[in-house]
């Protein structure tokens, strides 16, 4: 079965912001992916229409490669999900000489997309 997947590592978002905007493009069409995307105002939205759009890509040259024709409007995201990334322990300074910690979050973007059954 002719997919592709893309994998974004190390974004600079939380794993949290990330997920309220994969879980809106989970099992959806890929061309209807791209437009909750595009008019998203969520910063996460931009990495992970990259991650898609890679995935599309990564499908495309798959199909190239074994000669088969893939019409990219067949597609839809079959898998979506973000893993939390490595975690950057920063302090801030704080009152009465103290620190206090800043988690600076990351995370990994994951999209697979598949032809419609």
């Amino acid at each position: 079965e002719m997919q592709g997947r893309a994998i974004a590592r190390n974004i600079g978002t939380s794993a949290q912001k990330m997920r309220l905007v994969i879980d809106q493009i989970r099992h959806r069409d890929v061309n209807e992916a791209y437009s909750i995307l595009q008019f998203s105002k969520k910063a996460a939205a931009t990495p992970i229409d990259k991650a898609l759009r890679s995935a599309v890509a990564n499908a495309v040259y798959k199909a190239d490669e074994a000669g088969e024709a893939l019409d990219v409007d067949d597609l839809w995201v079959k898998e979506a999900f973000v893993d939390e990334g490595p975690t950057l322990r920063r302090f801030r300074a704080a009152a009465m000489g103290r620190a206090a910690p800043r988690r600076k979050r990351s995370s990994h973007v994951t999209v697979v997309v598949g032809k419609k059954e």
